[in-house]
């Protein structure tokens, strides 16, 4: 047996590392994902619990649903990982990718840039606050290592956003930090490690601690309906913390291009507050923001 079974931080993601470099690129894959370049995908993806499979240098992780325990399928997926590594058919050597494109868009927060690719960068939010932070996120590393003006970075389906120091301006700094991210994505290095814990699973499992009751429920709800998307666009994201019933007051974490945004309080005010009291007469009537 050439493979063997490592735990990972996350409870639903299993590695099963390999005697040998399988790619010198990375591979994140769903069921929707073209698997024409991995015979090992495609087996994969006919069990239904299987959700996602992401294949980089010596190791395959699979995240599952929970309609099973690992301890009743693990050992079977490791003999079909091991089975496709004898036989060559993880990843086909010959893989043509689309080449990456990227363009730099200005935010609301003239502190972030947002950096836009024709490709996904990553399926679920990734925030990077430090070089310390960084270190599962090879991306974010290798930008901190670079560039010792930049403070945060976040990541979130086919964009960058970079949070820059106050000493800075973009004008000068942009092009430079586009072509770097263009020849990282380009190399085909990881983007993300697979037993990265994303923005929305630390909410998740926060959320799973403590009680929320059903007027904050509705909230989470109009924030993910009709707020979230909109404030994607502009490279953030915002959460309910918790919702004061006697003062009537929900309180939002921000992040990425909102966190700290010169104009929040205005969007805040005038949109999330705004929509929230209409929805929500007589419930909510203040919001107040604290900083990812």
């Amino acid at each position: 047996m050439r493979v063997y079974i490592e735990q990972t931080s996350q409870k639903h993601i299993l590695k099963f590392v390999c005697d040998e470099i399988i790619t010198p690129g990375s591979f994140e894959l769903t069921k929707s994902s073209d698997l024409v370049n991995s015979k090992l995908a495609q087996q994969l993806f006919q069990f239904p619990f299987v959700e996602k499979v992401f294949i980089t240098a010596n190791f395959v992780a699979i995240q599952k649903s929970d309609m099973v325990e690992w301890e009743h399928v693990a050992q079977s997926l490791k003999e079909i990982v091991n089975e496709h590594l004898e036989k060559d058919s993880i990843v086909l050597k010959e893989i043509k990718k689309e080449p990456y494109t990227l363009y730099a868009e200005m935010t609301p927060n003239p502190r972030v840039m947002k950096f836009v690719s024709n490709q996904t960068i990553s399926e679920a939010m990734v925030e990077v606050k430090s070089k310390e932070e960084a270190v599962k996120v090879p991306l974010a590393l290798s930008l901190f290592n670079r560039f010792d003006f930049i403070d945060e970075v976040f990541l979130s389906e086919n964009y960058v956003s970079i949070t820059r120091s106050e000493e800075t301006d973009w004008q000068f700094l942009a092009l430079e930090v586009r072509q770097f991210i263009l020849e990282y994505l380009q190399s085909g290095e990881s983007i993300v490690d697979a037993d990265y814990v994303p923005v929305e699973t630390r909410v998740e499992e926060e959320q799973e601690q403590r009680f929320y009751n059903d007027t904050e429920k509705e909230i989470q709800r109009i924030l993910k309906e009709y707020i979230q998307p909109a404030v994607a666009k502009d490279g953030g994201n915002i959460a309910l913390v918790e919702f004061n019933e006697q003062t009537k007051t929900a309180t939002m974490l921000l992040q990425g291009a909102c966190s700290g945004c010169p104009s929040s309080t205005i969007t805040l005010k005038n949109g999330i507050e705004t929509i929230l009291k209409d929805m929500l007469p007589n419930v909510v009537e203040h919001v107040e923001a604290v900083n990812g």
